[in-house]
Formats: C-alpha cells, structure tokens, sequence
C-alpha cells in the first residue's frame, strides 16, 4: 500500500499539470475618438481582460502617435479589447462602444478632427461583422441619432500598439487638466449608464 502511495506522489511529480482552463478570450478591436478617453471606458468593464491602445485601418507600417496625428498614415486610434465573451458578449460591447461616443460626426469626436478620430469597427470574423451592421442598421432605423450614423465596419488587418506613455493614460495622468475636464465626466457619465457591468 505504501509502495502504491509512493507511486501515485511520484507520477505526479514527473507528468506534466494539464490546464484545465478552457477559458476562450475573443478579441475586439474599435475606434471611437481619442483612445485616452475611450480605454478608461472599456477597461472598467466585467469580462474584458486587457485593453490596449493603438493604431489600425492605414497603410503606414508602424506608424508613429505624430505620424497618426497628421492624418496622412491613414490609421485610426482604436482600441485592442482582449474579453471573455461568456461573462460579456461582442453585442455588449458594441452597445458600450455606440453609447459612449457620437458616431454621427464624420472624421471627429468633439474637438478631436480628423481621419484618425473616425468612427469605426475593425471585426474580427464573420458574426462581428454581422454584428455590427445588424446593431448599426436597427440604431438608424430606431431614429436614436439625429443624424446618419458614419460608422465604419471594416475587417480587421493589423494592429500596431501605441508608445508606452498612451497606455494607461487616464489611470496614470488623472490630475491633469485634459483628463479631469475632458475624460473624467465621460468616464463618470459611462459608470452610471453600465454601473451593472462594472468590475467589482
């Protein structure tokens, strides 16, 4: 018996530990203004793991934040979701993403102008972009907008990170004054619409 206990400690030992985490994050990737702004919305979210910010949708290689910044690389400032689709779903996602910027202003968000402050869904397969259009169409049709929405929905290419000092902006440069008059109320307006996916 003992020969048997000694046996069992010693497979155990040398097999390697299976996982048995079969978790699948999904990625989702979006433009919706200055991405300052809208990772401080997104990252406070249950299920989404990790938000990165960056650069996609142009024809420049790895772009530069000043190349971006021109308008001539043709990227837009979006936002790389990592997320767990069963505790959030892409369709909750897409609502948070409609509800918390003005995708009726071609090329801008408030005083942010130009082709790198679009409105834009970057899918990933097939069921976001159905997704998409479909939570496009009916928001159009619902007359929720004043005017036409603008939103882009195209398929994802690249993404290219953002310099280190973008990310985690609001959370690392809070006392400043872009971020207590221009991120702040939009963060806080946020929380109390979604206070129900919230992270603890």
């Amino acid at each position: 018996m003992k020969v048997l206990v000694f046996l069992s400690i010693i497979i155990s030992a040398i097999l390697p530990i299976q996982n048995t985490d079969t978790t699948k994050m999904d990625i989702a990737t979006f433009g919706n203004g200055c991405f300052w702004c809208t990772e401080a919305i997104f990252s406070e979210l249950k299920g989404v793991s990790k938000v990165e910010s960056g650069y996609s949708g142009g024809q420049t290689k790895n772009p530069t934040y000043k190349e971006v910044c021109s308008g001539t690389t043709g990227h837009a400032e979006v936002l790389q979701i990592t997320y767990d689709p069963a505790v959030i779903s892409f369709d909750e996602l897409l609502e948070v993403f409609w509800k918390t910027h003005d995708p009726t202003t071609l090329n801008r968000q408030g005083n942010d102008v130009g082709t790198q402050y679009r409105s834009v869904v970057f899918y990933h397969n097939d069921t976001q972009k159905a997704l998409a259009e479909k939570y496009k169409k009916e928001l159009d049709a619902s007359g929720a907008f004043a005017d036409p929405i603008v939103t882009e929905i195209t398929a994802f290419d690249v993404f290219y990170p953002a310099e280190d000092y973008h990310q985690n902006y609001y959370e690392l440069n809070g006392e400043q004054p872009y971020c207590n008059f221009v991120i702040r109320p939009k963060v806080e307006k946020f929380k109390k619409v979604f206070k129900d996916k919230l992270k603890d």
